[in-house]
């Protein structure tokens, strides 16, 4: 009886320290051993909910128009351009968005006295216009938004309160069946920009910071996670590598996306230096890095001015050419104009958004006076060279499905690092605590009506 306690209290040691190593050997994916990315990465946030479509487009010079015409409203005028929801209208007064310094008319906060633009309510002292910020709308469309709470149902503040120049986001992608059917489709997107969370079908994925505090604090890792990578994988593994690991390996379901850990070091690398990748690409040069450039010759051009007005974007396969108009580019890859996410052609679906911005359309069921349709102002030169980026990053997200492929092919039927060593490790389940926002003292924020909280 001896004998066997202490065998079984050596089993567990071993379990604990790694020294046993209990692994698992999947066929697939979906195996049960294989985590939950809300098991990997235990804090999330749903999407951001606008409430209105018109604080946010690809254009901030139309943001900044449709401010200036809110603001010169009044009365039941304002109310409508305003498009009022249960959560914000015109006379509602909100806190500031963390880091979200308060300016304008009215204003005095080296006193303290008088209400801050920016919390008081719009009807009576709108202020002035807020410098756009860049966000995410969806897996590749970067856009502006307006930074006012007043604007916003949903801002999630949490999120700007972690978002910082060291902080990076993973958002799930929509899942639709009929897309995973048809191939390797990417289950994530990685940004440094603030994403809304918005998915181009299916339904919209949640939002999980890479880090808990601002300034690179508290990985958003289940607690105990990164020591047993680095006591079986990698002796120097980053939170950023974890992330990067995950990219290149998390594989959609219909209950979320789901991530295997291996329990080979080689596959481990293997799938991180390809995350490393997917991520530098989908920074498009942010934080230091390099942009994104095809080779010499197979770099995309405007071969024709694209017109004001777009009618409408085709692909000539034979010329690798986008046609918009009289306009032309090319080469481009029949890879990257088939490139697709949630089922959804992404340049198609980016080029539609700016075409009917350029012309003032608005959205179905919004005023056609209504402030969707202010400060259409034709297709920028900035829309052409972000097509040009696009493009190009596209091309090169796809020319690295080989590796994307010889990595799943390694991971179907490699051994895992099991649940019963992660839940010995400490690892599992995750605890409460690791699900929700981490405290962030230090600092103040502006309250309603220019009162001030800490957090």
């Amino acid at each position: 009886m001896a004998a066997r306690r202490a065998a079984a209290t050596a089993k567990a040691t071993d379990a604990a320290t790694g020294r046993g190593r209990a692994t698992t050997t999947t066929d697939s994916p979906g195996s049960p051993d294989c985590l939950e990315l809300d098991e990997l990465m235990p804090w999330s946030v749903r999407p951001l909910r606008t409430g209105r479509s018109w604080v946010a487009g690809p254009d901030p010079a139309a943001l900044r128009a449709r401010w200036e015409r809110l603001a010169a409203a009044e009365g039941a005028e304002q109310e409508r351009l305003f498009r009022p929801s249960r959560s914000r209208t015109p006379h509602t007064a909100v806190a500031a968005l963390p880091g979200r310094s308060a300016t304008g008319a009215g204003s005095s906060t080296a006193t303290g006295a008088g209400t801050a633009a920016g919390t008081g309510r719009f009807a009576r002292e709108p202020g002035d216009c807020p410098d756009p910020v860049r966000i995410l709308h969806g897996p590749f469309d970067e856009q502006w938004l307006l930074p006012d709470h007043r604007l916003i149902d949903a801002a999630r503040p949490e999120l700007w309160r972690v978002s910082d120049e060291r902080q990076l986001f993973a958002v799930e992608h929509g899942y639709v069946p009929q897309a995973q059917a048809s191939g390797l489709a990417p289950a994530l997107s990685v940004t440094h920009l603030l994403p809304d969370g918005h998915s181009p079908a299916g339904r919209p994925g949640r939002i999980r910071p890479l880090y808990r505090r601002p300034g690179a604090a508290d990985p958003n890792l289940a607690p105990g996670l990164l020591a047993v990578v680095r006591a079986r994988l990698a002796p120097e593994a980053t939170p950023e590598a974890v992330l990067a690991w995950t990219l290149a390996a998390a594989v959609p379901t219909p209950s979320g996306c789901r991530v295997p850990l291996p329990a080979d070091a080689g596959v481990w690398a293997a799938g991180v230096e390809l995350g490393e990748e997917l991520v530098r690409l989908r920074l498009r040069g942010a934080r230091g890095g390099e942009r994104p450039r095809l080779p010499g010759g197979r770099r995309p051009y405007v071969r024709a001015a694209l017109p004001a007005r777009p009618p409408g974007i085709a692909y000539d396969a034979e010329a690798e050419a986008l046609v918009i108009g009289e306009g032309r580019i090319s080469p481009v890859p029949a890879e990257a104009w088939e490139f697709t996410v949630s089922g959804v052609r992404v340049l198609e679906l980016w080029f539609g958004r700016r075409a009917a911005a350029a012309v003032g359309a608005v959205p179905e069921g919004a005023d056609a006076d209504g402030l969707d349709a202010v400060g259409a102002r034709g297709w920028t030169p900035e829309w052409t060279s972000e097509l040009l980026e696009l493009i190009t990053v596209l091309a090169l997200l796809d020319g690295l499905r080989p590796r994307r492929e010889a990595l799943a092919a390694r991971l179907a039927g490699a051994a895992l690092i099991s649940r019963e060593e992660l839940r010995a490790a400490g690892v599992l389940p995750v605890p409460a605590s690791a699900r929700r926002p981490a405290s962030v003292l230090g600092h103040q924020e502006e309250g309603p009506e220019g009162q001030f909280a800490l957090l």
